[in-house]
């Protein structure tokens, strides 16, 4: 079953699988109650905005979910898909764009298809899976620097461009805007830096900075001010967009290169034109209205706050992404976290092994803009009530820690 399989009998469905039901929204119902959820990531409060409601019930009226049938490549493209594509290109300072249907699929496309057994990678630890899933079919060598380790960084491209000299290969540098477990953004800067000394490409995916970083929202590059510096820019529509998408952005020969290279993509269906029209409507709203992404950093900063306030570790996060960092096992994770939901009624995600190294839980938490500051009071209470229960061990006593066995 695997090292999460094996809690299944007791998780699935309430801790793995949960169903939250209703409008998306701060709150919703789970089981039968309602609950204060913080595990949405609808950065923007874009998934239930009336204008995007209100397009994309117009582009399915309008176009079903079949338009346009068949790849792009054959017979899917269209102009608005072109339109979208030049739109996101422009907003994230890049020649050209390129759609994707999945975040996921999508950059393990993009690795694949760039990359040929000459190339060398090097890549920071933390990557998400879907880069680490990725490496694992490139037939070439990677070398992995420990998560932000700009020294150790700097020794593994002195590494790859030894190996690259030999092989006549290229150097592509993988890192990420915002780890979405951690919070932290990747050291895009210090990276960059290195470009004076090495020949490399630098790849980020920034699934969650797009939207949330930056003066404008155009992501974490635009944050730390690198962003014409990163060769080959990719995000998704799930987070900030609220949607289903994704696109790869960078110089025009680039793009050139993966439209007529990329395998998910030239053999796949185009990206039906509801999400097409849906992604426009979301990517005009991210940028004419600022005080989407003000709401939301209003709502990070008291929830941040009121943790620390109370002694929590929100570890090294400096995005949205809120993790309070807790020691335990895994048995502890759950009484905790069921607590947090019947007792008080809060909903938010516990991320544990093999996510994150054995002894440690997360509790994830995800603000938006659509939170109120009541929303955080009221979490903040719940939290500053079940401190005293983690310090005196009352959920590593529970009858659920000590059922599980790890």
């Amino acid at each position: 079953m695997g090292p999460l399989g094996k809690h299944s009998e007791f998780a699935d469905g309430y801790f793995s699988f949960p169903k939250l039901e209703g409008e998306i929204a701060p709150r919703m119902r789970f089981q039968g109650k309602e609950v204060l959820t913080w595990s949405l990531n609808n950065y923007l409060g874009l998934a239930n905005h009336p204008e995007v409601r209100k397009a994309d019930a117009e582009a399915a009226a309008k176009w079903g979910a079949a338009y346009p049938m068949g790849a792009r490549m054959m017979s899917g493209q269209t102009s608005l898909h072109e339109q979208l594509e030049d739109e996101l290109a422009e907003f994230v300072g890049k020649e050209k764009s390129y759609l994707l249907n999945y975040g996921y699929q999508g950059i393990m496309s993009v690795i694949d298809s760039i990359l040929d057994r000459k190339d060398v990678v090097v890549y920071d630890s933390e990557c998400h899976a879907c880069i680490i899933d990725a490496l694992r079919m490139h037939l070439g060598k990677r070398y992995v620097f420990p998560h932000n380790d700009i020294e150790n960084c700097e020794k593994q491209l002195e590494r790859a461009t030894k190996l690259a000299a030999e092989t006549g290969g290229g150097i592509l540098v993988i890192t990420e805007g915002v780890f979405g477990m951690t919070g932290d953004q990747g050291k895009l800067k210090e990276i960059v830096e290195l470009k004076k000394k090495f020949d490399f490409r630098l790849l980020v995916d920034d699934a969650h900075g797009f939207g949330t970083m930056g003066k404008t929202g155009a992501g974490t590059g635009e944050e730390q001010g690198v962003q014409e510096e990163i060769d080959l820019y990719f995000s998704t529509f799930a987070k900030s967009m609220a949607s289903i998408g994704a696109f790869i952005a960078g110089d025009a020969n680039v793009i050139l290169y993966l439209r007529y290279n990329m395998r998910s993509q030239i053999f796949a269906k185009s990206l039906p034109m509801l999400l097409v029209e849906g992604a426009l409507k979301r990517l005009e709203l991210l940028r004419s209205k600022p005080e989407l992404k003000d709401d939301l950093w209003k709502i990070v900063h008291a929830l941040r706050k009121g943790l620390h306030d109370n002694g929590f570790s929100t570890g090294r996060s400096d995005s949205p992404v809120t993790p309070v960092v807790l020691n335990g096992t895994v048995g502890e994770a759950a009484a905790l976290s069921r607590d947090l939901r019947e007792n008080y009624g809060i909903f938010c995600s516990v991320v544990i092994y093999p996510v994150i190294p054995k002894g440690m839980i997360i509790l994830r938490l995800i603000p938006t803009a659509v939170h109120t500051i009541a929303d955080v009071e009221e979490t903040i209470r719940a939290f500053a009530s079940v401190k005293d229960k983690l310090t005196s061990e009352f959920y590593k006593n529970s009858e659920l820690a000590l059922s599980i066995v790890e």
